[in-house]
């Protein structure tokens, strides 16, 4: 039977429809062969890909296969290819780069794959005028692909070739080495690799040290091993510095270390907000990574200590990853984070029943308790920050007091009771990112839930 014979009997537009989900169904089942077919061409076409060895030949089919894969999927849904499509090109970039593998001869591997793909789909189209418009259809949206999928590689393999140059000479690790021990560069290469850091001897800067979490298999898979996925994130977070300068970011054993300066003036919530980004990204193409950042050291002589509060701070960030920032974090709520158990005990049996009870209704009254606390006693201006009428915050208060024995308006009881919530928000029996999102105020979104059963 004809490849055409099937839709003679639609109308033109349902059989190219009809032959185009016919070519590509053809093309995902017969992904195996195509990969080898491209590679093949690959060795044939590029000396460099020929000169290397069998497991760099398993590699490039690998990727061959989940670009085909992608793209197969981007054409059978009919919609424009995202980065979370390509994401894996990432860490591939970065083995060529390692491999001493030229860029352009890898954007040429690029081209020959998109060629074997191209003539694949001509010799499946057939030679019914459906199947030549079918595969006709198909040439705009695979230029697309192809144009997106290298760019987003080059531009990988780029950064991580700088990264690679950089991280090449020793002076890098040596220097981090030097300044973890609180030593501090005075000349040499050590001295100049600071400069070239922006770690002058009065800089402010943060200490980052980042970790990999979840399972082995979850992190990488086939050639990439944890060391990869480590030195991808490296690469990423030293793209983070400010002042005009390269972030100093070492992978040392299992962790990564790095030293982001901050310009003059420069707020330290902004580079964490970049480190946030970054983690964020990095989880996307499947690095997840636990990050620990340190309150702001006023030049390299603090960097053991930071490096340390750093290290420290990992503790409460949840196992599926995230960030921990202290200048996110203020001196009460990081008090709260570490108390152990007897400080919970210490606090009023009523505080805690009416607490635990106010947070399975929805919060209401904790809410009332932090917002009037933040407007500085202010009845008025708690209920606007509330958003709710001044009588039913004083409802709130009068509920609070007949339960606890606390009154809103003692600093005292006040006191008590925001320790207390504190503590409940940084109880090990809430989840690690419940304890870190209140720690560092992203928590705060409840602030306007209104009760039933309150007068408005």
């Amino acid at each position: 039977m004809s490849s055409g014979s099937s839709t003679e009997t639609l109308t033109g537009a349902e059989a190219v429809r009809a032959q185009r989900a016919r070519i590509l169904s053809e093309l995902l089942d017969d992904l195996p062969s195509l990969a080898a077919a491209a590679l093949a061409t690959m060795r044939e076409e590029i000396p460099a890909y020929a000169a290397q060895g069998p497991d760099f030949h398993a590699d490039v089919r690998d990727q061959v296969v989940k670009h085909y894969r992608a793209k197969l999927a981007v054409l059978l849904e009919e919609r424009t290819v995202t980065f979370e499509d390509i994401a894996f090109t990432r860490r591939a970039a970065m083995r060529r780069a390692r491999a001493g593998v030229a860029l352009a001869d890898y954007i040429n591997a690029f081209r020959v794959g998109q060629q074997v793909f191209w003539q694949s789909v001509v010799d499946r189209a057939g030679h019914t005028p459906a199947g030549r418009e079918a595969a006709l259809s198909l040439a705009s949206p695979l230029m697309r692909y192809c144009d997106f999928a290298s760019t987003h590689a080059a531009n990988a393999y780029m950064e991580f070739q700088q990264y690679a140059a950089a991280e090449a000479v020793r002076e890098s690790r040596d220097l981090l080495e030097t300044l973890l021990v609180g030593g501090v560069p005075t000349r040499g290469r050590e001295l100049a690799a600071a400069q070239a850091h922006g770690l002058a001897s009065r800089t402010p800067l943060l200490v980052v040290t980042a970790v990999l979490v979840g399972s082995p298999s979850a992190v990488t898979t086939g050639p990439d091993r944890g060391a990869d996925a480590r030195h991808a994130a490296c690469a990423a977070i030293a793209r983070t510095g400010g002042n005009g300068t390269r972030t100093l970011s070492v992978v040392r054993q299992s962790e990564i270390v790095a030293i982001p300066v901050l310009g003059p003036g420069a707020d330290p919530g902004g580079l964490c907000d970049r480190l946030q980004e970054v983690l964020e990204s990095l989880a996307g193409e499947g690095i997840r990574l636990a990050m620990g950042i340190s309150t702001v050291a006023a030049g390299p002589a603090q960097i053991p200590q930071a490096y340390q509060e750093a290290r420290a701070v990992l503790d409460f960030v949840p196992e599926e990853g995230g960030v921990a920032a202290l200048p996110r974090i203020t001196p009460f709520q990081y008090l709260a984070l570490k108390a152990d158990d007897t400080a919970r005990h210490l606090v009023d049996p009523r505080i805690t029943a009416l607490l635990s009870e106010d947070r399975a209704r929805g919060g209401v009254l904790t809410a009332t308790i932090r917002a009037f606390a933040a407007a500085d006693l202010n009845l008025r201006a708690a209920a606007e920050r509330l958003q709710i009428h001044p009588n039913t915050a004083q409802y709130r208060m009068r509920r609070i007091q007949e339960r606890t024995g606390r009154s809103l308006r003692s600093i005292n009881d006040l006191v008590d009771l925001l320790v207390a919530i504190a503590l409940q928000d940084a109880s090990p029996t809430n989840s690690g990112r419940e304890r870190l999102a209140t720690a560092t105020n992203e928590g705060r979104g409840r602030a306007d839930v209104r009760s039933f059963h309150e007068p408005r």
